[in-house]
């Protein structure tokens, strides 16, 4: 087969470089896909990295087009490229943790492939060439849709790639309706909608699902490093440093709001009793009973050891003192893992009121009525009032 023919001086290359050139390019962007796999695995990019592999797979029956084994292979490869559109939908929904099964996947490759089995197959290259047009442009135009609604968290990448959906599906819209009113051998389907220009086409669509796999997963990973450096391993929580930056961003824009300060009743006891893995547990479960009791715009900080502390903006004493008995009600409802009953927990609790917002000196109020928490008996909330404090080491300022 010849690779190239001349016309008019113009190199013009036929449909099987096209293919061959085609497949190169998309096999680069596996082998590149699959070395970022090692830095994010999610249900979105396996759903994109297959698309890739099922794009390959069927331009590669394409290359068997004109040879004895048309009908075996082109109804296969319209399938392919159809279900590949269709895995781009599916890992767009997925991007948006919408639900996908093989029920919404299954009848659209399916249809392509019998339709182009009932349609001369053996003889024509575009036999169901309508039904695989059509339905690989509706499979671009929903994974467009649904990328464009995306969490705000992948704007930049996706709007980026749901545009390039979109146009491709544009694309293959265009060439449904030329092969409708001229059919394939039409000189406006030749020369717009031919091999040559779909696959251009073809490669600007794949070269940007690349480019988005690749930056979505340049964003995880850096979201992970964060998340490392100012996550508590063990509960999730922030760790001192990040709680405090935060915190003083908050009172800095003057909301004011609360703050509590916890800590488990007798911990080392458990500790020495039942092991650290108990422990551990208490932790846990003490942080777990705090991310379920407060809102999503809250502080919630491991202050070290056993003592934890929450900042709750705009909140005020008394919804503060209430949060704080919520937390300890969850936690005695809550189960250990091997039966052993949760330890209790002492608050102080303080707020900004009418002072002056202070972090510092808000931690240092509410660690005063938490010693007093534990004088009375522990197990209980104890709050206080900035402006009622007069111990000499508690004042602001020299």
């Amino acid at each position: 087969m010849i690779a190239a023919s001349m016309q008019e001086g113009t190199i013009v290359l036929d449909p099987f470089s096209v293919r061959m050139v085609l497949a190169a390019v998309i096999l680069t962007l596996i082998v590149l896909s699959c070395v970022s796999s090692r830095r994010l695995r999610s249900p979105f990019t396996d759903w994109w990295r297959a698309s890739l592999c099922l794009f390959f797979a069927g331009n590669c029956a394409f290359l068997l087009n004109g040879t004895s084994l048309l009908a075996w292979a082109n109804p296969p490869g319209k399938a392919l490229v159809v279900a590949g559109a269709y895995s781009v939908w599916a890992g767009a929904r997925k991007l948006r943790d919408r639900k996908i099964s093989a029920w919404q996947l299954a009848p659209a490759p399916l249809i392509t492939y019998v339709a182009s089995v009932l349609d001369t197959a053996e003889s024509s290259l575009w036999s169901g060439g309508l039904v695989y047009l059509g339905l690989t442009a509706a499979g671009l135009g929903m994974s467009a849709a649904e990328m464009w609604f995306a969490k705000s968290t992948h704007s930049r990448a996706t709007k980026f790639l749901a545009l390039t959906a979109a146009l491709t599906s544009l694309y293959y819209l265009g060439r449904a309706i030329t092969f409708v009113l001229e059919g394939h051998d039409g000189n406006l389907f030749q020369t717009v909608f031919g091999y040559a220009p779909a696959a251009l086409v073809h490669l600007i669509f794949l070269v940007s699902l690349s480019f988005t796999m690749n930056a979505l997963s340049n964003n995880h990973l850096i979201r992970k490093l964060r998340e490392r450096a100012e996550r508590d391993h063990l509960t999730g929580l922030l760790n001192r440093g990040a709680f405090l930056g935060l915190a003083a961003n908050e009172l800095a824009g003057q909301r004011g709001g609360a703050l509590i300060l916890a800590d488990l009743d007798y911990f080392k006891a458990v500790n020495d009793e039942h092991g650290h893995a108990a422990g551990d547990a208490a932790l846990c479960a003490f942080a777990e009973a705090c991310t379920a009791s407060v809102r999503s715009t809250d502080l919630v900080g491991r202050y070290g050891g056993e003592e934890f502390i929450l900042f709750l903006p705009g909140a005020t004493q008394q919804r503060a003192e209430a949060i704080a008995s919520e937390i300890s009600h969850r936690l005695s409802a809550m189960e250990d893992p091997d039966g052993l009953p949760f330890p209790t927990v002492s608050y102080g609790v303080t707020s900004t009121g009418t002072e002056a917002p202070d972090l510092d000196f808000m931690i240092k109020v509410a660690d005063a009525a938490l010693y007093s928490a534990k004088a009375q008996g522990r197990n209980r909330v104890v709050g206080a009032d900035p402006a009622e404090i007069s111990l000499p080491e508690f004042h602001q300022g020299p």
